[in-house]
């Protein structure tokens, strides 16, 4: 019996669940679609939702190798997705845009660096940071920007930017501080993670965002912890 055959009797009921959680996000997002949300909406309905599998898999321990081998296989569905309309919900977002490949990248390479090190959750906070933070900061910045900016060519404004600090601020004082409480020192590591996270966003392109920030956010929050703790 193979490595593969083994992990996944192993920890059948888990990826059964993990499974179940995508199909649930899918089948929302497609409803949306069908009632007459816009691309955008579904989109993030997808962004946000999908990228807790990460959650999922820090808690129920599943190994690096699964998780990798997971972003492996959706990361070269999202590539066929761009020449064959299998993801409409996804990728039809009116722009040119690589998100959907980077997000599948992400997280398999978050996984393969954190989880070998016995520190998932810096991980987790790279991911949910893309997942929220990100997709927050787009549609707050659509619906109430105000206030618009431009860098590289890419439109942003500094009211979804700000909702991207907000949410990443959030994000790491939730899962850093359940683990080791709050504390001065972690309310720096969140300001610091937000302020690079922001960055991140507001500079990328192509929608590279959706790897510069997880892995960035996960590097940031890793040496200031390290530094501060």
């Amino acid at each position: 019996m193979g490595q593969l055959e083994v992990g996944f009797t192993v920890y059948s009921w888990q990826v059964g669940l993990v499974l179940a959680w995508l199909l649930l996000i899918g089948c929302v997002s497609e409803g949306a679609r069908r009632s007459g949300f816009g691309p955008e909406i579904t989109r993030k309905i997808v962004h946000i939702g999908a990228g807790h599998v990460i959650l999922l898999a820090w808690w129920f321990m599943l190994p690096a190798w699964m998780g990798v081998a997971a972003s492996v296989v959706f990361a070269g569905v999202a590539l066929v997705s761009y020449r064959v309309p299998i993801l409409p919900g996804i990728n039809s977002v009116g722009r040119r845009s690589w998100g959907t490949f980077f997000y599948a990248v992400s997280i398999g390479w978050v996984i393969a660096w954190c989880w070998p090190q016995g520190y998932p959750y810096f991980g987790v906070i790279g991911i949910l940071i893309m997942c929220w933070g990100d997709g927050l900061a787009a549609l707050v910045g659509q619906r109430w920007g105000r206030h618009p900016y431009e860098l590289w060519g890419e439109k942003k404004s500094y009211e979804g930017s700000l909702t991207m600090a907000i949410a990443s601020t959030l994000i790491v004082l939730i899962v850093l501080g359940s683990l080791q409480g709050l504390s001065g020192s972690l309310l720096v590591v969140a300001l610091g993670v937000a302020i690079a996270a922001t960055a991140l966003e507001a500079v990328s392109k192509y929608g590279i965002d959706n790897l510069t920030v997880p892995i960035g956010t996960t590097t940031v929050s890793l040496v200031l912890t390290s530094l501060l703790g």
